[in-house]
């Protein structure tokens, strides 16, 4: 399969098109810098149009936090340690990380963490109880909820409440 050899293009024509994009979805900035450096701009120019995109509000990182926190809790039934670590990696600042979860209560995080153990308790084909429960633990962990969340719902599940 050939790869497109990258291709330049203006300045006002870069921002037009990221404008578009950050109107139709909710982008950050690591995102549109990505992006953007597809095109072979300058760093200076990419900075330029970021700043340009933040001033229309095209770009809103605390907006994008929110979206974010409430896709991956709604449709990945991600938990909160790995929405945080996802965050992260996308560069977006601690204190907006933290006040965008301070928006969603306890209940709505770990939510669909009791649905969750009870579907993969079905699919666990060990017979001891220890083992059931290190299973549930790790798969829960895995998917980013807390520990304390987890043993909580863990024991629920497995005594039969």
């Amino acid at each position: 399969m050939k790869e497109k050899a990258p291709r330049q293009i203006t300045e006002e024509k870069a921002f037009a098109l990221m404008a578009t994009l950050c109107a139709k979805r909710e982008y950050c900035t690591l995102d549109i810098q990505k992006k953007l450096s597809r095109y072979l701009l300058d760093d200076n120019v990419i900075d330029k149009i970021i700043d340009r995109l933040k001033a229309g509000k095209y770009i809103d990182e605390a907006r994008y936090c929110h979206s974010f926190i409430n896709d991956k809790l709604r449709f990945n039934k991600w938990g909160h340690k790995k929405i945080e670590f996802a965050l992260k990696q996308k560069q977006i600042p601690l204190e907006l990380i933290s006040d965008a979860f301070l928006k969603f209560s306890d209940e709505m995080l770990n939510e669909s963490l009791e649905t969750l153990l009870r579907n993969k308790l079905k699919t666990i084909k060990s017979d001891s109880d220890k083992e059931k429960r290190s299973k549930l633990i790790r798969f829960a962990i895995g998917r980013g909820f807390l520990m304390d969340e987890t043993l909580r719902c863990v024991e629920k599940i497995l005594s039969g409440k």
